[in-house]
């Protein structure tokens, strides 16, 4: 199998050199970013000029068939002797358009491109994890719902301290996961620069708008400097951290309810779904998913520590050391992945017995801070009142008994101020109704808590799956099949034209999809006849989105961009005039549209019985003047 630098050498690379230097064992899990790279890399040569647009076409077609190929016979990959997914996805692109698959990779490096690959990698990884991460929170959420009024014992240095409700102690796990949600945040913001076009080190000597590629890609920005473009791992460590300390959360989680499970505990018991047996002590159910969930984040630890590693005195620009950069990191996020949907699962099946954390929560003298404050309460200095309630605790050991069972006399042995009311002081209700500060145990108040949780997920989740990510962009090959499955809906309607998959793939560069997360609910094309005139194609919404703005909104998309391109007038052929007059389009009759058109129209196979109605629309942008 020849190698794409073999040319400055004259023997073969040694087997086991092989062995040790190709990535494609592990990195053919970036097939589809590097499918997706290089689409957008063809279309940017296209616009320099280096492409023509049949190439580009044939290109996108090619790199579709690839990609079809490698996840559909996942044996392809795995069979592969390629050094890595770069060469086999060139490989396989040659085998089917030639020398025109070599012409792809010019002005490009595998640097850059596997700088782009992974930071798109990465960038998909934290929105899943983000996604799981939200199913913990309603999880404990309803947990802190279900278990509002339970109380429970609080600790200190693993010692019962004082009681809380159940409630606070789920909420106090929200806090910390809503926190890894947010890092995790933090590091795709930075992850979303693009590194393509900024070649091995120097940058592409060709004409690329990288800004323009940037978008195509879904990126924010193109990387500012191409040195720090092709070496940068910041992002695989920040990500590394935020994985690293949300499985630290997700053990200390675990290691609460193993010991809260435990005999000597006995305060929840866990479901059989989430626990086994022993293989000799046929009473034991062990509590194993927490276990791993706990065990699983020594790999993040060793993932992050072994990252920084790598990095630690590499020089710039690019060295084969970041090979090492993708092993951690898809390990840590599958690894992560499987803990926190494991999370869910333990806490819907968890039962807490109330009545033993009740009677726990108020025994171990966890009252005597509320015995010191009663004190304060009657005009000692706090100091005072804790040598006292420390003095009374003593005696209460002593006599074997709680600190409610010593009588008023014994009290007042201690500390004369003290009366019958201290009593009351000393229940386990009145001490979580005292606890009603901001952020306390307090009932009241963690009622709020959650209720404001629960408000701030749901508004998250509204933004997310609703207004907040809709949003409209370029087609990428990934939208394939969602673009294929909206035009047949609609073909089955009777509103579109059939458009095959190759068909609609070799026009994927005049497409754009309204997406919502990362859901396909809208598609459309743009097809230019001539300079002054271009055609809305293949509109249509997902089923179950009709009438809710969306398709206007894809028009005048389409409209905004036929402007920026400086072309005139945008035209369409429908049936539901209805709709595009509400968008600001005025009837006209089809012989006014170009011979092109037409021509079009005679290959249609309701030619002969068209109902569809001509459209047309000014998009404001100036006519280009009549070439002499």
């Amino acid at each position: 199998m020849s190698v794409l630098w073999a040319g400055r050498f004259e023997q073969a690379a040694d087997p086991d050199f092989r062995k040790f230097n190709d990535s494609l064992p592990f990195d053919r899990t970036l097939l589809r970013e590097d499918i997706e790279g290089s689409v957008a890399w063809a279309r940017a040569l296209e616009r320099a000029k280096v492409l023509s647009h049949p190439e580009c076409g044939a290109l996108i077609v090619a790199l579709g068939e690839v990609l079809r190929h490698g996840t559909e016979n996942p044996s392809a990959l795995l069979d592969a002797s390629d050094e890595d997914i770069h060469s086999w996805v060139e490989r396989e692109l040659v085998a089917r358009v030639g020398d025109l698959g070599k012409k792809l990779h010019t002005g490009r490096s595998r640097n850059d491109q596997v700088a782009t690959d992974l930071r798109l990698w990465t960038r998909r990884a934290i929105l899943e994890r983000q996604g799981e991460i939200d199913g913990c929170l309603r999880s404990l959420l309803a947990l802190a719902e279900r278990e509002r009024t339970t109380v429970f014992p609080g600790y200190t240095h693993l010692q019962r301290a004082q009681p809380l409700l159940f409630a606070h102690w789920a909420l106090a796990y929200v806090e910390m996961l809503g926190r890894d949600r947010g890092r995790l945040t933090d590091a795709s913001t930075r992850a979303a620069k693009c590194p393509l076009g900024s070649g091995a080190l120097a940058g592409t000597a060709y004409p690329i708008d990288r800004a323009r590629l940037a978008k195509d890609l879904g990126f924010d920005a193109p990387t500012a400097n191409s040195l720090d473009a092709v070496s940068d791992r910041d992002f695989v460590v920040e990500t590394l951290a935020a994985t690293t300390l949300c499985a630290i959360h997700l053990s200390r989680f675990a290691e609460d309810l193993i010991f809260y499970a435990s005999g000597e505990a006995g305060f929840v018991e866990l479901s059989d779904s989430v626990t086994s047996g022993s293989s000799l002590m046929p009473q034991k159910k062990n509590p194993d998913a927490l276990e791993l969930i706990r065990g699983k984040s020594g790999r993040q630890v060793a993932s992050l520590v072994g990252m920084l590693t790598v990095l630690k005195g590499l020089p710039l620009a690019y060295n084969k050391d970041l090979q090492e950069d993708k092993e951690p990191l898809f390990d840590a996020m599958e690894h992560l992945s499987l803990s926190l949907r494991m999370v869910p699962v333990v806490i819907d099946g968890l039962r807490v017995n109330r009545e033993r954390a009740r009677a726990a929560a108020g025994g171990g003298y966890s009252n005597a801070t509320e015995l010191a404050d009663y004190l304060v309460g009657k005009g000692l200095p706090f100091r005072d009142a804790h040598h006292s309630a420390g003095r009374l605790v003593r005696e209460a050991i002593k006599e074997s008994k709680p600190l409610e069972g010593l009588s008023v006399e014994e009290f007042r042995h201690v500390e004369p101020r003290i009366e019958e009311d201290v009593y009351v002081a000393l229940t386990v209700d009145r001490a979580l109704e005292k606890r009603g500060v901001e952020g306390g145990t307090a009932p009241d108040r963690v009622a709020e808590s959650i209720a404001l949780a629960r408000r701030d997920l749901e508004q998250r989740s509204d933004k997310v799956d609703r207004s907040g990510a809709i949003s409209i962009r370029e087609a990428r090959v990934e939208d394939l099949d969602a673009i294929c499955a909206i035009i047949a809906h609609w073909t089955a309607q009777g509103e579109h034209l059939p458009r095959s998959r190759e068909e609609v793939l070799e026009a994927l560069s005049e497409f754009a999809v309204a997406v919502e997360g990362s859901k396909v609910i809208g598609c459309g094309s743009l097809w230019i006849y001539t300079p002054q005139l271009a055609e809305i194609r293949s509109l249509g919404v997902a089923p179950g989105r009709e009438g809710t703005g969306l398709g206007s909104t894809l028009t005048r998309y389409f409209v905004d961009w036929a402007a920026d391109l400086g072309i005139p007038k945008v035209f369409v052929l429908t049936r539901v005039p209805s709709f595009f007059a509400r968008c600001g389009f005025t009837t006209v009759s089809v012989s006014i549209l170009p011979e092109k058109v037409l021509k079009d129209c005679a290959k249609c196979p309701r030619n002969e019985a068209c109902d569809e109605v001509a459209m047309t629309l000014d998009t404001g942008a100036a006519p280009l003047p009549a070439a002499k």
